[in-house]
């Protein structure tokens, strides 16, 4: 299991340090991050998603799966800690992600028009607290 722990850290870290992310707080089963640019948010996404499925394809005895979850606002920052409803959407958003894959909101999407990305709607969800259904997309490289 501390094989696993370790391999994930790994994965994640390098696409954090890669796209300009930074760990706010490991939490025991994954990993919260901020950014300053949502653009850089959804690259180490990608980067995450894609690490994964090299290291499965690398070991796979021991396969590694995980799920990421993108909102962007202002989150309450505190005793190096992020708090809040845009913090508690990123994780509704996470738990509705399938295995091995990235979902962002609408805002997120939003904010990274032009990109080399394109986003793929996968439907509405219902999110615990919210009175509406939430519509979320899959961030996928163009022509990949």
């Amino acid at each position: 299991a501390q094989e696993l722990v370790r391999a994930h850290n790994r994965v994640v870290r390098n696409a954090l340090k890669s796209n300009a992310g930074k760990e706010v707080k490991h939490t025991g089963d994954g990993i919260m991050a901020s950014f300053e640019a949502s653009s850089n948010s959804v690259d180490a996404a990608i980067a995450i998603i894609k690490g994964i499925k090299d290291y499965n394809a690398e070991s796979p005895k021991i396969p590694l799966h995980l799920r990421v979850g993108i909102n962007s606002g202002d989150p309450i920052r505190e005793d190096d800690d992020l708090f809040g409803s845009t913090v508690q959407m990123a994780a509704r958003i996470c738990d509705a992600a399938e295995t091995d894959q990235a979902l962002v909101s609408n805002l997120v999407r939003e904010l990274c028009s032009g990109m080399a990305v394109e986003f793929r709607d996968t439907g509405q969800y219902g999110m615990k607290g919210i009175a509406e259904p939430v519509t979320l997309y899959e961030p996928v490289l163009k022509g990949g």
